[in-house]
């Protein structure tokens, strides 16, 4: 009798405590709807997702706005976004699986595992491990313009990694690094044999139930409840932008997913790397990933937050204290959306917000709105905070244009004919893009994007990028300019973009003309000896293709690049101009070269 009530007297308080949870949950999350769609209205958004993870489950979950605007479809909480570089930190736990597995050590040279990655100088080869890639501490800044405008493979990115400079020393300072994260994935391929993808799924995705989660546009665009991406015209018009395909740098940032399957990825880190009770990361892994491992510098209190302060990196995850709590956060953002992760092991909650919003303040407003009913902190304006930063930031950029348009000199003209500035531009860290001449203006293709080159003054132009619907937008720049350059000759030789903020000199783009195809028919003409002084030149076929060859010399291969003109591949600024008689017959090449033109006669 005594252990039947004393059962029910346990049933009693479990259900008490349970009734007593939810009541605290609906007191937390009432008049959410309310203020949610005040954060719509006045951020111009169209969409976002929500859900709040506690202990080992999700407590709420919720979509607001649109995922497609136009159709008045909703977001819910199944509604796929692209997480952007919240993908960081499942790169990062493979590679902690890996050093479970005895298959990696985080602090040998990357080298070791990965030989097809070099860097700029030795004593980086011999020195950046895995761990400080995992927390942006090798030297190497940005990069970024290396993969967002110029397409490519992800083994082609890795070998111009090699060119970037580094602008501090190894763990002298924290730079942000996406190409980091892409060598993470490459080495995990590299060690299974396997692709960076298929790892997620099988070691990740599958142990948490994350079956809705996934990677390519592609993929994205199959799915019934994946929302669009979009930005802001003009501060306020809602505006859809295209799918930004980041398959080339993936294990930095290509996931795509929701907050259902969020939360269980959220969950399994409050737990300590368990999910349901089963370990599916390790535990001392997880330790070291949400414990500083680099700062991000700054991090002191701010005036208007004196509760918000320090700023470190751990792997894959950015820790910070926010208003007396450990904080474990990181954001995403993509073409068309941004996204917030973070949770507070001190505390067993976490949050998710992902957004159709291009660079967006929204999830880190929802996010601290809901955190601080969580934690029962006072009110603070969130929205009204950020906006003021918003604001003041949209102000810089439109005194710096001020100041850029107030710089211009007026009535200059190009020191060329537009034609002479077409060909391919080539820079061994970020690649090669062409531009070319359509009627009367220069136009310049990078990756999937097209811009007009407006002139600005002499050899300076201003890029503007072609919106597929809505043409050209001249109101906003391509945020640089390029500026062509002439060789002694004073033919346009190349052209300089400021594509890395750390760096004081702009990348360099070395110019050559485009080929233009030619049978071998065309080409037999030119075949031959060449003589000046006593040296014999040969020029000869092979394979279709024009070989120029002087003995001493490795053979160059000619790329016919205008009539009777070829450039030798190898070296740039070295043309090979034919020459020929009124019957059309070669007589004789010119060798034009940086320290002059000389003249070799046909035998």
């Amino acid at each position: 009798m005594r252990c039947h009530l004393t059962t029910v007297a346990l049933l009693c308080i479990f259900t008490s405590l349970n009734a007593q949870k939810k009541h605290q949950h609906a007191d937390l999350f009432t008049g959410l709807d309310t203020t949610f769609a005040r954060v719509l209205r006045d951020w111009h958004c169209a969409g976002f997702s929500v859900a709040i993870v506690e202990k080992d489950s999700i407590v709420y979950a919720r979509g607001f706005g649109y995922r497609d605007l136009d159709g008045k479809l909703p977001v819910t909480p199944h509604t796929l976004f692209a997480i952007g570089s919240c993908t960081k930190a499942f790169t990062s736990s493979l590679v902690g699986l890996l050093e479970k597995d005895g298959l990696v050590s985080l602090d040998k040279p990357v080298r070791t595992y990965l030989p097809e990655l070099k860097f700029f100088n030795e004593e980086l080869n011999n020195n950046i491990t895995l761990r400080d890639m995992m927390c942006h501490r090798t030297g190497l800044p940005r990069y970024d313009y290396a993969w967002y405008l110029f397409t490519s493979s992800r083994d082609s990115i890795l070998k111009r990694i090699q060119y970037m400079e580094p602008s501090a020393g190894i763990r002298e300072k924290w730079q942000y690094n996406n190409l980091m994260f892409l060598g993470q994935g490459m080495v995990v391929e590299k060690l299974t044999g396997r692709s960076w993808e298929d790892n997620i799924s099988d070691r990740i995705f599958k142990p948490l139930g994350m079956d809705e989660s996934g990677f390519s546009i592609k993929d994205l665009q199959k799915s019934s409840d994946a929302s669009l991406g979009y930005g802001l015209k003009r501060d306020s018009i809602i505006q859809k932008l295209d799918y930004k395909d980041i398959h080339d740098i993936g294990p930095a940032g290509e996931i795509n997913s929701n907050v259902l399957n969020m939360g269980t990825w959220l969950a399994t880190w409050i737990n300590g790397g368990k999910y349901h009770g089963k370990e599916v990361l390790p535990a001392s892994y997880v330790n070291d990933a949400i414990s500083a491992q680099m700062s991000m510098g700054g991090g002191a209190p701010a005036k208007e937050t004196p509760d918000v302060f320090f700023s470190s990196y751990g792997l894959g995850w950015m820790l910070s204290s926010y208003r007396g709590h450990y904080r474990v956060e990181h954001g995403g953002n993509i073409d068309g959306f941004s996204a917030s992760v973070s949770f507070f092991p001190s505390d067993s909650v976490g949050v998710i917000v992902l957004t159709n919003q291009n660079a967006s303040q929204v999830p880190a407003i929802v996010r601290n709105m809901i955190v601080d009913r969580l934690l029962h902190l006072p009110y603070r304006d969130w929205s009204g905070f950020l906006k003021a930063i918003d604001d003041k930031a949209k102000k810089a950029e439109k005194d710096i244009a001020a100041q850029s348009v107030s710089d211009r000199k007026s009535g200059t003209h190009p020191t060329h004919p537009l034609t002479d500035y077409t060909g391919i531009y080539s820079n061994s860290a970020f690649g090669s893009f062409e531009v070319s001449l359509q009627q009367d203006s220069l136009f310049a293709v990078l990756g999937t994007k097209t811009w007009w080159l407006k002139h600005y003054h002499y050899d300076v132009f201003d890029p503007f990028e072609k919106d597929p619907k809505d043409g050209y937008d001249t109101t906003h720049t391509g945020g640089f300019k390029l500026q062509f350059r002439m060789d002694p000759s004073g033919d346009i030789s190349s052209v300089t973009m400021p594509l890395e903020a750390s760096s004081k000199d702009p990348a360099v783009f070395s110019r050559s003309q485009k080929a233009k195809a030619m049978t071998a028919e065309q080409l037999r003409k030119y075949v031959g000896e060449y003589t000046i002084a006593s040296v014999t030149a040969k020029v000869y076929l092979k394979e279709n293709t024009l070989y120029f060859f002087v003995p001493g010399q490795p053979e160059y291969e000619l790329a016919n690049v205008g009539p009777d003109k070829f450039a030798l591949k190898t070296l740039d600024g070295f043309f090979a101009q034919f020459v020929l008689n009124d019957k059309g017959e070669v007589t004789a090449v010119m060798a034009i070269q940086p320290n002059g033109t000389f003249k070799a006669i046909k035998k």
